[in-house]
């Protein structure tokens, strides 16, 4: 009965005293890299802070059911909201890698987009299979009355005591939003700073870009996952425990989200570029 009665987790509504702090030190970054490193390594940290709001604002679409939805008793995939990010959004980012190699900015981006997109359609229509065919639930939301995309009601599927169970079609397409977006901006990370240290790193390391392009590859690929799992983390705790998608009251924070993910992406992304530039 603790869990039924708990109170909603603070931090729900907007603080704009954080926010404009946020802003703050993301405008530092960005004028200390101006100063530092104009040019090219300018250009990256504004692509790394691009992809990293887009993975930000993307995991807020994706249904985390956690604990409760193994259960049937919250809708949603049974997993952490980090967790899930990063199956859907690494799987995307790793497509996206594939084909910087292949193509070229735009042409990676929508691979990973793609990636990342059907990754997290796979999952969620593999989790309803479960809930249906294994747990004998119908997918059920407890944040609507009807799903706002097929017209299906609710209330009359969703079982007393419980929030929903399942993965309601609004939720599955929320998902493969979340995907996309999250695939999307970590290929734009990846490229931007693989980009950089193909430029940089030959004349640094006085070798042919040839030889240093597996180091290239290397250094940009942990840093684009790094600075994808801290946005992950950060929308983690921005929505606290489990959200059906973007008909969820809590996908109504993510302009907190964004605010945190672009001034953290800038930090994480201006540590990359002095690696290179100083």
């Amino acid at each position: 009965m603790t869990a039924v009665a708990a109170k909603p987790a603070a931090g729900s509504a907007l603080n704009p005293t954080a926010m404009v702090v946020g802003v703050v030190l993301l405008l530092i970054i960005i004028g200390a890299c101006w100063q530092l490193a104009p040019g090219l390594a300018f250009m990256a940290l504004i692509g790394i802070i691009v992809g990293g709001v887009l993975v930000g604002f993307g995991v807020h679409f994706v249904p985390v059911g956690g604990a409760p939805a193994a259960m049937g008793q919250a809708p949603g995939i049974a997993t952490g909201v980090a967790m899930l990010a990063a199956g859907g959004g690494l799987a995307g980012l790793f497509g996206g890698a594939w084909a910087a190699s292949q193509e070229g900015l735009v042409v990676s981006v929508v691979t990973g987009g793609v990636g990342g997109g059907l990754m997290m359609a796979i999952t969620c229509m593999m989790v309803n299979f479960i809930y249906v065919y294994g747990m004998g639930i119908p997918a059920a939301s407890g944040k609507i009355k009807v799903d706002p995309i097929t017209g299906d009601t609710q209330t009359e599927y969703k079982s007393q005591g419980t929030e929903g169970h399942g993965l309601p079609f609004v939720s599955f397409v929320g998902g493969v939003i979340g995907g996309i977006l999250g695939g999307a901006g970590g290929t734009i990370i990846y490229i931007m700073l693989l980009n950089l240290y193909k430029a940089t790193l030959p004349t640094m390391m006085k070798a042919t870009e040839a030889q240093i392009l597996p180091i290239a590859i290397s250094a940009a690929g942990i840093f684009a996952i790094g600075i994808f799992l801290v946005n992950a983390v950060l929308t983690a705790y921005n929505i606290t425990g489990t959200i059906e998608g973007f008909h969820d009251p809590k996908f109504k924070r993510w302009p907190r989200a964004v605010v945190a993910s672009a001034a953290a992406s800038a930090l994480c992304g201006f540590v990359a570029i002095l690696i290179v530039t100083m």
